[in-house]
């Protein structure tokens, strides 16, 4: 065999290699993403409850700080244990206050940010969906819930 087939036979082997190498460090890309959950309704709200999931099952929760409302001054509830165990592909996050209603938040406001890692290349399909808001006499009022990725906060 001359020396241009054993070059060939060799690129060829080389890239069969290769090949499942690079499609594997592209699976296991990973970056970290900041979640800002927003909650707006036209009534006080004080209480709420939220679920984040990721429909590709590539996001696992890192960590969970509160909002902007001083009526939800504290972090929020969720199963630290299932997040700091690294199990938390999927988070339930909730919160209430015991202020009074003229405390309470309106319009539009930041109740929650949740810090991700992503695996995998290609744009995440997150699944938020509110289960409750409800006011200071403990009924349901009308909300809508607003997931915005924090500009900057994304790392690679």
């Amino acid at each position: 065999m001359n020396a241009w087939r054993w070059t060939l036979l060799l690129c060829f082997v080389l890239w069969g290699t290769a090949a499942p190498v690079w499609s594997y460090a592209e699976e296991t890309k990973v970056r970290f993403v900041a979640l800002d959950v927003h909650l707006e309704s036209a009534e006080p709200v004080a209480a709420w409850q939220f679920e984040l999931s990721e429909a590709g099952g590539r996001m696992r929760v890192v960590g969970v700080e509160n909002g902007d409302s001083p009526a939800f001054a504290r972090a929020p509830y969720y199963d630290r244990k299932a997040v700091s165990d690294g199990r938390a592909d999927r988070i339930i996050v909730a919160d209430f206050t015991l202020r009074p209603g003229s405390e309470l938040p309106v319009g539009r406001v930041r109740i929650a940010t949740v810090h991700v890692r992503l695996t995998g290349a290609g744009e995440p399909d997150y699944v938020l969906r509110l289960v409750t808001a409800g006011n200071a006499e403990g009924e349901p009022v009308s909300a809508a819930i607003h997931l915005d990725i924090q500009p900057g906060r994304s790392r690679k």
